[in-house]
């Protein structure tokens, strides 16, 4: 325990004196090093936990948070399927879903299409207003009316417009496990955009019964998509259904369909994170490099502290108290700067971009033109302990090379 003796001198050795300006010197640049990594590394991580959560809700607004299917991919009696998952708590909507993969063509121009059949009664209640619908509704996507609504890009590729025709070529298994090309012609009713390059240039929605008659399904489908009221409880949920509804069924959820871009998303934060602690770091090393030299200085003073009959535990002390307060104090200044800055990023960013005229991230380059901004709190708790932990064991070199200060020695030539 620090008694009050070496509160008062650690705290006495952090002012100034004339001939230790430089030292002082050091001991600013260590505590603004510290107070700059900190607020960078919370400002950083707030700002990829916005990335992360804008491509969440775009790679959702196209998809259910998870889907359950037949052990063959096909669903016969999907009725009582579907009853069974929308029964399931935290589980809001649930409605058939069919999936098909071809290629689609305009004139000559072919493309590879991902099909999505839907029932737009229910998709209106599983999607809501997530669906970001450019040119037409989802009502125009009745049974057998051979209504097609194409991604933006995928449009654009193929240079077609509302009314144009297309033609859907779809591979349709048979009995005996050959596949047999289905070709069949839509009409372009509606133009979506979801903000990912790979629903915008892939994807496109057709009529549930449609697609099934396609594939021959008949009145069957191939999977049974639902919304969880928390989209992060969605695999929780998908795990349950797996175990509720036995072997026979497959199961599975965002997370796992789309768990590539998490997973860069996870190794950017990462390697963000080990990128900046550098800074907290070098800082550190600054606190070392500040204490060792006010030891030096103060060889003497450390001497006749040793003969009043203070131990080498309190010398100790004396020099962790200087440390840790100029570390701590560091990153609270960090904690303090990064919180404000990442709570107000989508404000001063903006700003920035007025007065500097230019825009950071231009609609014509990039699919998100604003910098988002999530502040977590176990962000900010982790980054303050860890700053804590380092800037506090930075102290005890310095510190424990005080305490072998022989007195002695120290006082021999004065």
């Amino acid at each position: 325990m620090i008694n009050p003796v070496e509160l008062f001198v650690g705290l006495r050795y952090l002012r100034a004196k004339r001939r230790t300006r430089f030292v002082s010197f050091i001991t600013l640049i260590s505590l603004l090093g510290i107070a700059l990594g900190v607020a960078a590394l919370i400002v950083i991580l707030s700002v990829m936990n916005g990335f992360e959560g804008e491509l969440r809700s775009r790679l959702l607004s196209m998809s259910a948070h998870g889907y359950v299917t037949g052990p063959n991919r096909i669903t016969e009696d999907w009725r009582g399927l579907l009853r069974e998952v929308a029964a399931e708590p935290g589980i809001a909507a649930a409605a058939p879903f069919v999936q098909m993969e071809g290629m689609i063509q305009s004139g000559r121009d072919l493309r590879a299409v991902l099909v999505h059949g839907v029932d737009p009664a229910f998709e209106q209640v599983l999607s809501g207003d997530t669906i970001n619908l450019i040119e037409g509704t989802l009502d125009v996507l009745q049974p057998n009316a051979r209504s097609i609504i194409l991604g933006r890009l995928l449009a654009l590729d193929l240079g077609v417009r509302i009314g144009d025709g297309v033609v859907l070529l779809i591979p349709r298994p048979v009995g005996d496990g050959t596949l047999e090309p289905v070709l069949e012609r839509f009409v372009l009713r509606g133009v979506f955009e979801a903000g990912l390059q790979d629903h915008d240039d892939l994807l496109a929605l057709v009529n549930a019964r449609d697609a099934a008659g396609i594939l021959g399904l008949g009145d069957e489908t191939t999977a049974i998509r639902f919304r969880a009221d928390d989209v992060m409880a969605a695999p929780a949920i998908a795990k349950r259904l797996r175990g509720r509804l036995g072997d026979g069924v497959i199961s599975s959820d965002w997370t796992i369909e789309n768990a590539s871009y998490f997973r860069a998303i996870r190794l950017e934060k990462m390697m963000m994170s080990l990128i900046l602690s550098l800074i907290i770091g070098v800082a550190a090393f600054n606190i070392v490099a500040s204490l060792v030299m006010v030891v030096t200085d103060k060889t003497n003073d450390i001497a006749v502290l040793r003969t009043l009959g203070m131990r080498s535990v309190g010398v100790v002390r004396v020099f962790f108290v200087q440390g840790a307060v100029i570390g701590w104090a560091g990153v609270f200044i960090g904690v303090l700067l990064g919180v404000v800055v990442a709570i107000n990023v989508p404000v001063i960013v903006p700003a920035l971009e007025q007065l500097l005229g230019f825009q950071i991230m231009p609609g014509d380059v990039y699919y998100v033109t604003r910098i988002p901004s999530e502040l977590e709190t176990a962000d900010v708790v982790t980054i303050a302990i860890s700053a804590f932990v380092l800037t506090s064991l930075a102290t005890l070199y310095p510190a424990r090379r005080a305490a072998l200060v022989n007195p002695a020695v120290a006082l021999r030539y004065e």
